[in-house]
């Protein structure tokens, strides 16, 4: 299978954009549960964290890279605050923050 250039199809991410029907209505799904997974498990849960670099990732691909670059900013502070500097996820943020500063110039 062919990806969109940032991971291969199949992946959820990819269904989700492709269910939600583009990369805005991808966005507004992660927007609705990142609100529930505030509620149901907070902020600093790993899974709420994911949901917030997945919003980050579908805001930039909906064409708002500065969200995006902002939105990864504030994460990338939680993700040291709860995972660590050198927690994998804590890169991946970092990496995904310097792509869309990047892509926001």
């Amino acid at each position: 299978m062919v990806g969109d250039g940032h991971r291969p199809a199949g992946t959820p991410l990819r269904a989700a954009q492709d269910e939600a029907g583009g990369a805005v209505g991808a966005a507004e799904a992660f927007a609705e549960l990142l609100t529930d997974r505030l509620r149901v498990l907070g902020p600093d849960h790993p899974d709420t964290l994911t949901t917030r670099s997945n919003l980050a990732r579908w805001r930039g691909e909906a064409g708002d890279a500065v969200g995006a670059a902002e939105a990864s900013e504030d994460l990338l502070e939680d993700m040291v605050r709860v995972l660590g500097p050198d927690h994998p996820h804590t890169l991946t943020t970092r990496n995904n923050l310097a792509y869309w500063m990047q892509r926001s110039r």
